[in-house]
């Protein structure tokens, strides 16, 4: 429900969010542990959400991480510019 939540309003097929779960899902069943925790969960879904969309990702962020203010949320926000940045800075001079 939190990935739905996350990706509400956003540009992301149904599908999409199906394949992310049946991801995780086999992945943990694959562990063979028997035990999974909730924060693992999370962050599995943080790990994708990232690199699928940047608003859905900020969205499930706040609420799993429970960012304690506004400054940790632009923190956050931050960190990812820069590394775009980076990013768009080696596209250039290859």
């Amino acid at each position: 429900n939190g990935l739905k939540k996350a990706c509400e309003k956003r540009p992301i097929p149904t599908t999409t969010l199906e394949e992310i779960v049946t991801e995780i899902e086999r992945m943990l069943i694959e562990s063979g542990d028997r035990e999974v925790s909730s924060s693992l969960i999370g962050e599995l879904v943080i790990q994708r959400l990232k690199s699928l969309d940047k608003i859905a990702y900020i969205r499930f962020a706040s609420v799993y991480r429970s960012f304690g203010d506004i400054e940790e949320l632009l923190d956050e926000v931050k960190g990812m510019l820069k590394v775009r940045v980076r990013r768009s800075h080696t596209d250039e001079k290859k």
